[in-house]
């Protein structure tokens, strides 16, 4: 059982995968997905659902932006082949809704495109999740931002999901040449579908 509902405060600094939050004079490192930072990124104070997952070795914390968003993260991680970081990574290439529907429609194409998830994941996820997760509200939608900054964002983004620096600079200068107006979120996403 989570210890931490929810954390609110100030941002004191944030990149595509993670925000710290100022809290009464703490600082606290709270990992999130593409999505909640797309909804975050131009605030600057939030509040931030927690799932909080403890180890001998390790105490992390994840936020959402919304309580749906958390509760598709929570059952992602359920299934069995799926951590919290693929959960992670999934609520990165697609919108809380968008997985939400793939899942609905048994699309295993779709979900197997995302990094580190195979044909027997994808389909478990979805014997799993299909009945539990068409229950869900309607969740949050992706707002895409312009930024001088965007090739910096989606690459600390790439990096702290696990990908390799030098890869991941080919990959985004790649798309970049074809599509130079894209936003971090629709270049992270595309590169997620090429790394």
């Amino acid at each position: 059982m989570a210890v931490f509902e929810y954390i609110s405060g100030k941002i004191s600094d944030i990149t595509p995968a993670a925000v710290i939050i100022d809290k009464s004079g703490l600082g606290y490192s709270v990992q999130i997905s593409l999505n909640t930072y797309s909804q975050i990124r131009k605030k600057e104070e939030v509040k931030l659902f927690i799932h909080e997952i403890l180890r001998e070795d390790n105490h992390d914390l994840f936020g959402f932006f919304d309580q749906t968003e958390r509760e598709i993260f929570r059952l992602l991680i359920s299934v069995s082949g799926v951590g919290a970081n693929t959960a992670r990574m999934m609520l990165s290439s697609f919108s809380p809704g968008d997985l939400k529907n793939a899942i609905s429609t048994e699309n295993v194409n779709l979900i197997r495109s995302v990094k580190g998830i195979g044909t027997k994941t994808a389909q478990r996820v979805i014997v799993d999740l299909k009945d539990k997760i068409a229950r869900l509200g309607e969740s949050t939608q992706f707002f895409a931002g312009q930024d001088n900054t965007v090739r910096e964002e989606a690459l600390s983004a790439l990096v702290m999901l696990g990908f390799g620096k030098s890869e991941s600079v080919k990959v985004l200068d790649k798309i970049l040449t074809s599509e130079p107006d894209m936003g971090v979120e629709g270049l992270v996403k595309a590169a997620l579908k090429t790394l």
